[in-house]
């Protein structure tokens, strides 16, 4: 069965159009939607499959507790030592979600460190993302570091400076360049 980690921005609640008739898209190909608890897109995207009465969903949640699960439906909970906090503490159940999904849909306001990160843990395992662009409201296929660099030069030169001190990000492309190196080689 094919999965797709939906993931995107806490600061974007709201699913326009586009965003809901790429899901609804899901739904009709009956595709397992690996989902966070986070509040922002996770939430929207739960009350969606909610709403639609969408039952082949998983969420994932770092540590005991999901912070959201508004459709009561299967929960993942990944170990996570508890002393991490904040973003180290949540990048836990991202990594698992990429590890255990064939593709991802990423919805990203340019600005959070979280969802481009998700693209950069796809891309590591050589997965392809698609990739929603709210600023510019469009949907970028991403299957390439080249491609996520040309995505990642939309943003402003200050997004661009905040999420590579949160994420290093330098570091984050030199391993998927490396791990696509890795993935040449036979």
């Amino acid at each position: 069965m094919t999965s797709v980690f939906v993931a995107g921005s806490r600061k974007i609640g709201r699913l326009n159009d586009q965003i809901r008739r790429r899901l609804n898209n899901l739904i009709v190909q009956n595709y397992r939607i690996l989902v966070g608890d986070a509040n922002g897109v996770d939430r929207a995207v739960q009350a969606f499959l909610r709403d639609h009465a969408y039952r082949d969903v998983v969420v994932y949640c770092s540590g005991k507790v999901c912070r959201n699960n508004v459709g009561d439906w299967t929960s993942f909970n990944v170990q996570v030592d508890t002393n991490l906090k904040g973003r180290e503490f949540y990048a836990h159940k991202d990594k698992k979600m990429a590890e255990d999904a064939d593709y991802g849909l990423m919805i990203w306001d340019g600005k959070s460190s979280g969802t481009i990160c998700n693209v950069l843990e796809l891309l590591k395992r050589n997965k392809k993302s698609l990739v929603y662009f709210s600023p510019d409201h469009s949907f970028i296929p991403i299957s390439t570091l080249n491609e996520v660099e040309q995505l990642i030069r939309k943003c402003s030169p200050e997004d661009i400076a905040e999420i590579s001190k949160k994420i290093k990000l330098k570091t984050q492309l030199s391993q998927v360049a490396t791990s696509a190196q890795g993935a040449l080689e036979i």
